[in-house]
């Protein structure tokens, strides 16, 4: 293949680096807390909220890479400049996107059991789409890729999955104050400058495998 195929390793770890946003960390401990003392399923049903909904991204987005595989060289140009792009907005901290993801439906929380708190989760999987842009739009342009629909929803389930650790963790720990979370907070700088440095590497090794390869 000369275009990435995302490894499970990779999709698990984007995730990890997703949850550690500014905008995503500080606010999870008053959503799961709230939520386990409201049922202790609910932070589990807010979790595969989240899941379904970044799962559905990846089987949307495979299935227009499937649909534009006759354009598969304007496609794999746009996803080089795409991931470049992504990484150097996280190097630069340039914010591409909104900053409504800030604000998750408070109302959502004041509910009771699973079922809210599956709604919850599915409504913050698109809020924080702005929090976890540049990673989850690098991701889901090599799924595009791809253009596997099962595939697709393979790796943003493993995405979920990264996502979703640190969720459980902080739902179900008493250790994990908030004071803590802000200590955790204090290196996302570097962890997004680091994880944006990999997209720019990435971007550049695939226009080097899709274009270049050959000529040398």
């Amino acid at each position: 293949m000369s275009y990435e195929v995302i490894s499970p390793v990779v999709a698990f770890g984007a995730g990890i680096v997703s949850i550690l946003s500014p905008c995503i960390l500080p606010l999870l401990p008053a959503v799961l807390a709230s939520s386990t003392g409201k049922g202790k399923l609910r932070p589990l049903a807010i979790v595969l909220g989240v899941s379904i909904s970044f799962t559905l991204m990846g089987i949307v987005t495979s299935a227009f890479g499937a649909a534009f595989q006759a354009y598969i060289g304007q496609l794999k140009i746009l996803a080089e400049i795409v991931i470049i792009a992504m990484g150097f907005a996280m190097l630069f901290e340039i914010n591409l996107f909104n900053s409504f993801a800030k604000f998750p439906l408070l109302a959502g929380m004041n509910d009771k059991g699973p079922i809210s708190g599956l709604l919850l989760g599915l409504s913050l999987g698109v809020l924080w789409i702005p929090c976890v842009g540049p990673i989850l739009a690098s991701i889901l342009t090599m799924v595009a890729l791809e253009g596997s629909t099962a595939n697709g929803a393979l790796t943003l389930l493993i995405y979920s999955a990264g996502f979703a650790v640190p969720m459980l963790l902080l739902a179900y720990s008493a250790h994990l104050s908030t004071s803590k979370i802000k200590l955790i907070s204090r290196y996302d700088a570097a962890l997004k400058k680091g994880a944006g440095v990999v997209l720019i590497l990435v971007g550049i090794r695939m226009a080097y495998l899709n274009h270049f390869m050959g000529l040398l």
